[in-house]
């Protein structure tokens, strides 16, 4: 019975562990504004306002989709900076960059880059201009 027991447990802590050690090695470092949740979406026209963010590995592989809790704010850009900051994130993409959120970005270490079209396509230009 002890055996039996033993194995459940060993079961159920893989069950747990292996997803959670799979996903240690992506870990986002770039964002992209984007008007959908798909790599397939378009890039939004400003951070802020921008429905989700897509987020992407240093190599460029999706991690994941996530709604922008501050699209609807005031005035989101601060919030979202600091939203993506501690998402560890380091390069954001987006259509347009006003310049007080280009200064902030910078005071957070994050670098922008503007592109038009898809959110798979703006990564692969983030990557070239590292």
């Amino acid at each position: 019975m002890k055996k039996l027991i033993f194995a459940c447990l060993s079961v159920l802590l893989l069950a747990t562990l292996v997803p959670a050690l799979a996903q240690q090695g992506k870990s986002a470092t770039i964002a992209v504004a984007a008007n959908g949740n798909t790599v397939s979406a378009a890039v939004g026209n400003q951070p802020g306002p921008s429905p989700y963010f897509l987020f992407f590995d240093t190599q460029g592989a999706f991690v994941e989709a996530v709604n922008n809790p501050y699209k609807d704010a005031g005035s989101p850009g601060p919030l979202v900076l600091d939203f993506l900051a501690s998402k560890g994130i380091k390069v954001l993409v987006a259509g347009w960059f006003g310049p007080q959120i280009v200064e902030t970005m910078k005071g957070k270490g994050m670098r922008q880059v503007v592109f038009t079209g898809s959110a798979k396509d703006a990564v692969k230009k983030a990557l070239e201009l590292k």
